[in-house]
């Protein structure tokens, strides 16, 4: 499956790509772009991650895939160094089909929320947001 993921840092962004490639995804891997809807409609990933440095970049461009129609139901995982706000946020919109990562992250976490929101069916219910505790 292809997953888009949009990441601010650089040797992030590779390190990740590299590692849910390792679980079997194949990934197309973007810097930050606030016109982030063009992004998924050349990718035309089966999901999106976002690691941005500030949860309002990464906010922002959570509200602007699910601002259009064709998006609403594309799931998303967002990785966040403030999980409090970020899920704060995202119970505000009543956000579906969307994971909280909390930082520090292992690619293994991604991959795990990226399998959960792929394998559940589009009809069913879910909880707006899970956050994943780290790894010991």
């Amino acid at each position: 499956m292809r997953i888009l993921l949009v990441d601010d840092t650089p040797q992030i962004a590779e390190l990740l790509s590299f590692a849910l490639r390792d679980h079997g995804y194949e990934v197309a891997a973007a810097g930050f772009d606030p016109d982030i809807c063009d992004l998924v409609a050349a990718h035309r990933p089966a999901a999106l991650v976002l690691d941005c440095t500030s949860f309002d970049m990464a906010e922002m461009l959570f509200d602007a895939v699910r601002a259009r129609e064709e998006y609403a139901a594309l799931p998303i995982v967002i990785v966040s160094d403030t999980p409090e706000i970020a899920d704060r946020s995202l119970q505000r919109r009543a956000a579906e089909h969307v994971l909280l990562i909390p930082k520090p992250f292992t690619a293994g976490q991604i991959a795990r929320a990226l399998a959960e929101l792929l394998e559940r069916p589009a009809s069913l219910p879910n909880q707006s947001l899970l956050t994943n505790p780290p790894n010991p």
